[in-house]
């Protein structure tokens, strides 16, 4: 998760604190619609598959705990 993590901190530099598996990153703010290709591009490269964006919904990006547990699990 380190280097989602490190995305996000990149993305939020006045970012405070561990960003806890259970918040939600878009009601955070951490996510916005601008970054969410590049996210998606991001969670491609980690897991060496591609997105198939008619598979997914919103709520698989939600949350670090949720991301983990569709895209990075194997």
């Amino acid at each position: 998760m380190e280097p989602i993590t490190a995305w996000l901190r990149e993305k939020n530099p006045g970012l405070d604190g561990p960003i806890r598996g259970d918040e939600d990153l878009i009601e955070a703010r951490l996510i916005d619609s601008m970054d969410f290709l590049e996210f998606i591009d991001l969670l491609e490269g980690l897991s060496g598959a591609e997105i198939d964006l008619q598979e997914v919904t919103i709520d698989d990006f939600r949350t670090l705990d949720r991301v983990q547990e569709k895209f990075l699990s194997a």
